[in-house]
């Protein structure tokens, strides 16, 4: 099968990762407004050519973009209300919480649903948007159900759906006193599509391409387990039977438990993957790229047992594999998408890879072991390469953790660095290797410590999902250095 290689990939790129609620904004969190478009202008001229950011879905436990209500819906806490101000939607809007370098999600959200709704009440009266809002509508398949889902949840209170009554549990169940509530959550995803369209647009007309995440799984506590709750492994009241995790390894003896239901292979596989050609369809026209998270639970999955204490209980399971690419490939030929491939993997994941020539990731501060020592600390071409990603320490931090700083400084010097400042060398490193596409954290490019990390992997609490910027002026002050940086490195 012929496999559509990754989109201009006759050049070397270079990227920069900062998730869309890590932008400044003047209501507590980034979002598609006027700070968006200014990161965009600042990273074109200082020579990136792609912005990578998390999963912008709503999500339903922790803040983790990674367990969100829906693979297809757009979090409302995104929406601009700057911009719904020119669009006459709104009047003035006071500033709320921008000087905040973490973002409090329950009282943003607070704060933006009382002034949500305020624009819908003057979006019923505007005829105009509301034939647009028509059509968006009519021709966005997983709406409807996905704004009964919503709805039915502040009816019941936030409880989970295997808790609600047997006609809300119903997916064809009846919408009676919920039909206002519905328009209202349509209105939303309305207004989020549309913002970051526009939003996409002006990246295009700066050459930048967005390239979104896909989580590889879903919270049970979704639209997507209520409305194809075949597709997963549930029992007869819809509890999962299996849940996810990572395996005990020598970072962590009881393993991870993520708790996502397991999808139910066997079925899918009977319905040609249907709810997966959904998902990654959407999202490849949403996203110029997508990055598809945890590419190994294609090979072979952790499955722990639901209600187990920890992961340790679980074991390894063969995944779909190349039955399922094949059929992904064959569907939707344009899929333009990377893969997730870090941790301990065995060979058999990365021949899976290579025979759909997937791009795969590599990490800077995961690449100074003994098997890169063999190969000469050289990083291969056909990869995308991060000095780290959203779940690392920043590089700052890293180094300043580090318990071996010399034996770090003689490699650089043998990679022909001057080993005198370490986070500066692994920076230039991490460009100009010859790797297609690098990509490199923003806090990283401003040389932000423990600070500014993003989350940390095995955690809940407010320190995670929730670093945000107060301003550009660091990124603008940095420009020129950034553009040396590009140039040498021929990015």
């Amino acid at each position: 099968m012929k496999i559509m290689k990754l989109k201009a990939l006759d050049q070397r790129q270079a990227g920069i990762l900062l998730p869309l609620f890590s932008l400044p904004g003047k209501h507590g969190i980034g979002d598609l407004g006027k700070e968006a478009y200014e990161f965009v202008d600042l990273s074109a001229q200082a020579g990136f050519s792609i912005w990578q950011i998390l999963p912008l879905n709503p999500s339903s436990s922790g803040n983790s973009p990674y367990t969100p209500y829906s693979s297809f819906a757009g979090d409302e806490i995104y929406i601009s209300l700057e911009l719904l101000k020119d669009w006459h939607l709104l009047d003035e809007v006071p500033n709320y919480l921008q000087d905040l370098k973490r973002v409090d999600y329950k009282r943003v959200r607070l704060f933006k649903n009382r002034y949500l709704r305020k624009a819908y009440q003057v979006f019923l009266k505007d005829k105009e948007l509301k034939k647009e809002y028509r059509t968006f509508v009519k021709g966005t398949f997983w709406l409807k159900k996905y704004a009964r889902f919503m709805a039915l949840n502040k009816a019941n209170e936030g409880l989970p759906w295997v808790d609600w009554n047997d006609e809300d549990q119903n997916i064809k169940g009846s919408n009676e006193g919920l039909e206002a509530e519905i328009d209202y959550i349509q209105f939303l995803q309305y207004i989020f599509v549309k913002q970051f369209n526009l939003l996409k647009i002006h990246a295009h007309q700066k050459g930048i391409s967005i390239m979104g995440d896909l989580p590889l799984y879903v919270g049970d506590d979704s639209a997507d387990v209520y409305e194809y709750r075949k597709c997963f492994q549930l029992d007869d009241k819809f509890y999962p039977k299996f849940v996810s995790g990572a395996s005990p390894d020598y970072f962590s003896k009881d393993g991870q438990l993520w708790g996502h239901p397991l999808y139910d292979w066997d079925y899918l596989k009977k319905t040609r993957y249907n709810f997966w050609i959904k998902r990654l369809k959407w999202n490849n026209e949403i996203f110029d790229i997508l990055r598809v998270d945890h590419f190994r639970a294609f090979d072979t999955y952790w499955s722990v047992p639901y209600g187990s204490a920890t992961a340790r209980e679980g074991k390894w399971i063969e995944g779909p594999s190349y039955h399922f690419l094949d059929s992904v490939y064959k569907q939707l030929p344009k899929l333009n998408m990377i893969v997730e491939d870090l941790g301990e993997l065995r060979p058999q994941i990365h021949e899976l890879r290579d025979h759909y020539d997937l791009l795969g990731m590599k990490v800077m501060q995961f690449s100074f072991g003994e098997d890169e020592r063999k190969v000469k600390y050289k990083i291969p071409q056909h990869c995308v390469v991060y000095t780290g990603t959203h779940d690392n320490a920043t590089l700052k931090q890293w180094y300043e953790e580090l318990d071996n700083k010399e034996r770090m400084k003689e490699i650089m010097k043998g990679l022909g660095y001057t080993g005198e400042n370490l986070v500066e060398d692994m920076l230039a490193y991490t460009l100009e290797c010859d790797a297609v596409i690098s990509i490199v954290p923003l806090q990283d490019l401003l040389g932000y410590g423990k600070e500014a990390r993003i989350n940390l992997p095995g955690t809940v609490g407010p320190h995670n999902w929730s670093y945000k910027l107060t301003s550009f002026d660091d990124y603008q002050n940095q420009i020129q250095i950034i553009q040396k940086m590009l140039k040498k490195a021929k990015r």
